[in-house]
């Protein structure tokens, strides 16, 4: 449940992320991003519990992977390019299906989501890619406001979740500018905001520093450290060790598809 400090915080900025039914407790098999000692635990966002994942050409892109992610984590996954991070997240959020093992997001488990129970499950969850993936004849806050539209929500609720959003990434002044008038920086973070508009409890960045500099990618760590004060569940992928350090969240390596130790930022 997200604290009442925290919803007087999201007020403040206009945005608060979802409220969703999640598990209480994680199994002891499943390695756990690290909490301080001090701190209760909360419950689990997502679970990946045995999980393998082989590609039609033979690739083994994961193997036995077991990972726990709580309500309200910041957690850096990292390894070098082909060790199996996209793969991970694409679990998550059901672009892919595991071959084995268990994936449980808010309580479901996606080997048995389907159809508008998948997209139902999606709208919980924030995506941003590497790539922006921005429609280039729409302006920024068209861009923003076309995950509300293909939702079905009135224009009334598009402009009301609009601003907040655009204002979180600092991009409010931009809001009729088309991709091609931005930096790389500035589509970065339309792409979060589009990421963030609906609200989700859980975002995951895959590789979203990966076509910045050093500035910039720092710039966008903030915005996900802002996102995660409020109470939103951060997952990002990374080979930017110095980013990692920087940031000074928990951090997981997988190479060659499997889970090392946590690492120690």
């Amino acid at each position: 449940m997200v604290t009442t400090s925290t919803l007087d915080n999201a007020r403040a900025t206009g945005y608060t992320p979802g409220n969703s039914a999640i598990p209480d407790t994680v199994p002891s098999s499943v390695t756990m991003a690290e909490t301080p000692a001090a701190v209760p635990p909360k419950p689990a966002i997502a679970i990946l519990r045995g999980v393998s994942k082989v590609y039609s050409n033979g690739t083994i892109a994961l193997a036995n992977v077991s990972l726990g992610i709580r309500q309200g984590d910041f957690l850096f996954i990292t390894g070098p390019s082909g060790s199996g991070k996209s793969t991970l997240l694409k679990l998550i959020y059901g672009a892919e299906q595991a071959n084995e093992g268990d994936v449980i997001v808010h309580g479901q488990d996606l080997t048995q989501v389907r159809g508008d129970s998948l997209s139902r499950l999606r709208r919980q969850i924030g995506v941003v890619f590497q790539d922006y993936k921005l429609i280039p004849r729409r302006t920024v806050q068209e861009n923003v406001a076309f995950v509300l539209w293909a939702q079905g929500m009135s224009r009334k609720e598009i402009h009301r979740r609009l601003l907040p959003a655009l204002k979180m990434v600092g991009l409010q002044h931009k809001a009729d500018c088309f991709p091609d008038e931005l930096s790389g920086g500035e589509q970065q973070r339309v792409s979060i905001a589009r990421a963030i508009v609906g609200t989700p409890p859980l975002l995951l960045a895959d590789e979203p520093t990966g076509n910045l500099d050093p500035d910039n990618s720092w710039q966008v760590i903030q915005i996900l450290k802002r996102l995660n004060k409020l109470g939103v569940t951060v997952i990002v992928t990374t080979h930017d060790e110095n980013l990692i350090r920087k940031a000074n969240h928990s951090v997981v390596q997988l190479n060659n598809g499997k889970l090392r130790r946590p690492l120690h930022s």
